[in-house]
């Protein structure tokens, strides 16, 4: 550990060299310093004992041995964090200040949900007429906290903007009893009350779920669609057989383990409690190398600048929490394996079917190509599954926004620092236009602009926002399942409950007979994932000696020059290593996609379980198309009777969308005037935005029924009041500018209107 080892080590570049310069270095560790032996070691100018030729094995053996101890010190931390927070009620990651307003265990069903309030930091504004922020926490098997866990994040962005911010987090275990629909009734009751604490606010609460925290807060929107302003799902699977085949793996996992009866048996083993680190594995099988290699080695390799962020990292994945195995049965039964949500199949207790054609504020979907969890068809395909035509989704009265990022993972969408500076920056600052949209989908494109662009005070950062219509064909051309493998998952669906029936008739009785919470605390504490932290804290012996020895290390550090054949050759073999365990997993992902697809494509298969071609879910659909045709015969009757009904700001506002659509697209420039129009009407008669954004919804719709009719109409929506009709004109005219110079075709419907 003498530094006196590394006197003659040649110098680094500059952007590789950490080392401390001599002259900072302490008093006693310069180096010629003795070693705690008071023996020196000898250095490179001490040609006897160690040849020049040979420095470089001398300098990359300390630096290997220092950084050995250095991660060994990190695991030991890690290992230590986890004991500790195993013992806390919440162990949340939140890096904000916050109160908690309401804990759901005292509502009359309740759940171990909790609504915080989060606190502005120091010297942070909020605007009280501004719309709240909710984020809702993914409870999939991890400990809470995840949105919020950077300054960096979605709670950080909301903050910034001066909005008041909300966070539904949760706490360790669940309480007895409770199930995935009290959840959302407590997330409903969560949504009313920041209601009630924001009379001035002009918008309702803008909701943003992440993963499984989206689909759940969807499901309650469905149940209470009077309640919230838009919805924002990041990384949140809804079409839960989406996929392309030879990428998306994960899909096929219920049918391998033939449907969910292993669910089941998992729940009861745990006494009706299901541990989340079951959950945890499956996301790290995933990626052998990452969970097997490339995390710990990237610690190992840059232990002086990545200790600190994987420790943060880890605090949050070592904390894995439980769910009631109902809840957890549930969420199999209905989402992984019967992908019933988006069917409509899901009902609640009291007889409520679960339709997310409902919904009628905005939905903003988000979502990446380099996401394996929850790949973009899974993200989109659940508009697939609820319209076949564009026509059916803009008759529904349904607004969705969706964007693609091409590369960022899974936990990135959440807390990449990257993505909160500019995706949840942009959306944040456009929610009020997403919110004027009309009816329709819409793909956001986020781009640079030049400082001399046109209209710049209509622009709020860096970046334009602007939208783009799309359609369905859209998103079938992301990829979708042949009729052949929609069966088969169909197939693997009808196998998964005759399996659990099968289980529950003759294995459950005697597992649940055998099943004690001392047997299944025991199981929870053996689980690998547990196992692995605590083998490495501090109640390990082995490990005693590792707290002085790393900072024995630090003082006495020496990275080695990244010039060092040696450091190259570990790079070699770190990445052969990755390789290798990259190429298994592709061969294991391509081995089970054959056995599920041969084994539900077979026709003896389907036979037995009466899933036919044609019969297939036979009963879901039926009530879907049933539920379609109605919703769209009332639609089209609405519309029929409002074609020549309204007033003033009813025939600017379609006047204005019949213009803009020539062009097809709409951006932030165009919603900041449409809002300042707004705002420009005197103050007793303004509209609320609730009624503005139901105007602009309406005249979209009575355009796409009929456009030529919808604009002849309009002079009898029209005042006597030549004054009044000028100046919404030039309303319009201001507005339909707010972009630049119209098209052509822009130009000649504006002329029409006028």
């Amino acid at each position: 550990w003498n530094p006196a080892m590394v006197k003659s080590i040649p110098q680094t570049s500059a952007a590789s060299d950490t080392r401390e310069p001599e002259a900072e270095l302490p008093a006693g560790k310069r180096p010629g310093a003795p070693l705690r032996n008071g023996k020196d070691f000898p250095g490179r100018e001490d040609a006897s004992a160690m040849p020049a030729p040979f420095g470089f094995v001398q300098e990359y053996w300390l630096d290997a041995m220092q950084r050995t101890v250095l991660c060994l010190d990190a695991l030991r931390q890690r290992g230590d964090t986890h004991l500790d927070r195993t013992e806390k009620l919440a162990p949340h990651v939140l890096s904000f200040e916050r109160e908690v307003l309401v804990d759901g265990r005292t509502l009359p069903r309740p759940v171990n949900y909790a609504l915080v309030r989060i606190i502005p930091p120091a010297g942070g504004m909020m605007d009280p007429s501004k719309r709240p922020f909710i984020v809702f926490d993914p409870r999939a098997g991890h400990g809470p906290g995840i949105g919020g866990m950077k300054q960096d994040s979605e709670i950080g962005v909301a903050l910034g903007a001066g909005h008041p911010c909300y966070f539904v987090g949760f706490m360790t275990d669940p309480v007895p009893g409770q199930t995935i629909e009290d959840v959302c009734r407590a997330e409903a009751h969560f949504l009313e009350r920041v209601i009630a604490l924001h009379p001035q606010a002009e918008s309702k609460p803008c909701l943003i779920g992440n993963c499984q925290g989206g689909w759940q807060i969807l499901m309650m929107c469905a149940m209470r669609p009077d309640l919230p302003g838009p919805i924002m799902v990041a990384g949140t699977p809804l079409s839960y057989w989406a996929g392309v085949r030879g990428k998306n793996p994960m899909r096929y996992s219920g049918g391998m383990l033939g449907g969910s009866w292993l669910t089941a048996l998992t729940g009861d083993l745990g006494n009706g409690v299901f541990d989340g680190a079951h959950l945890i594995a499956n996301f790290e099988n995933m990626n052998l190398a990452n969970t097997y290699w490339n995390k710990a080695y990237n610690v190992y390799s840059k232990v002086d600048t990545e200790a600190a962020r994987f420790l943060d990292f880890e605090t949050w994945w070592g904390s894995p929490v439980t769910l009631n195995a109902q809840e957890m049965q549930f969420i199999v039964d209905e989402l992984f394996v019967g992908n019933k949500l988006a069917a409509g199949g899901i009902s609640t207790s009291d007889g409520v079917r679960v339709d997310l054609r409902n919904i009628r504020s905005p939905v903003i979907v988000f979502c990446s190509w380099g996401d394996d969890i929850t790949p973009p068809q899974q993200a989109l395909d659940w508009l697939l599954d609820l319209y076949d035509t564009d026509a059916e989704l803009v008759a529904a009265g349904q607004t969705v926004v969706y964007t693609v990022h091409q590369s960022i993972g899974h936990l990135g969408i959440f807390v990449s620092g990257k993505v909160a500076t500019k995706e949840h920056a942009e959306f944040t600052s456009c929610m009020d236009m997403i919110e004027l949209l009309p009816p329709g989908l819409f793909e956001a494109v986020i781009t640079e602009v030049d400082e001399d662009t046109e209209n710049p005070e209509l622009i709020q950062g860096k970046y334009l926002f602007h939208l783009e219509p799309r359609g369905l064909d859209h998103i079938r051309a992301l990829g979708v399942n042949s009729a052949a493998d929609q069966r088969r998952f169909e197939t693997a669906a009808k196998v998964s409950e005759i399996n659990h029936g099968l289980y529950e008739q003759f294995i459950a009785p005697s597992v649940r007979a055998m099943a004690t919470d001392a047997s299944a605390d025991m199981l929870r504490r053996l689980h690998p994932h547990r196992v692995r932290f605590e083998m490495f804290s501090s109640k390990n012996p082995a490990l005693a000696a590792i707290p002085q020895m790393a900072d024995i290390a630090r003082q006495n550090r020496r990275p080695v020059g990244a010039d060092n054949p040696l450091l190259a050759m570990e790079g070699m073999l770190s990445s052969a290593m990755t390789g290798w365990l990259d190429a298994v997993g592709k061969a294991r992902d391509a081995m089970v996609e054959t056995i599920f697809l041969t084994t539900y494509g077979s026709p003896f298969l389907q036979a037995l379980v009466g899933m036919g071609a044609s019969e297939a879910h036979s009963g879901t659909r039926g009530a879907r198309d049933l539920a379609r045709e109605a919703a769209a015969h009332r639609a089209t009757a609405e519309l029929e009777r409002g074609m020549e009904r309204g007033e003033l700001v009813e025939a600017g506002v379609r006047g204005l969308i019949h213009v803009l659509r020539a062009d097809g697209k709409l951006d932030e420039r165009t919603a900041a005037a449409l809002e300042a129009l707004r705002k420009a009407q005197p103050p007793g008669s303004r509209l609320a935005r609730e009624r503005f954004r139901e105007i602009i919804r309406n005249q979209s719709l009575t355009l796409r029924l009929d456009e030529d009719r919808a604009v002849e109409a309009i002079p009898k929506l029209l005042p006597d009041d030549p004054e009044a009709c000028t100046r919404m004109l030039g309303a319009v005219r201001r507005v339909a500018a707010a972009e630049g110079k119209l098209s052509e075709e822009g130009a000649r419907r504006l002329a029409r209107v006028a």
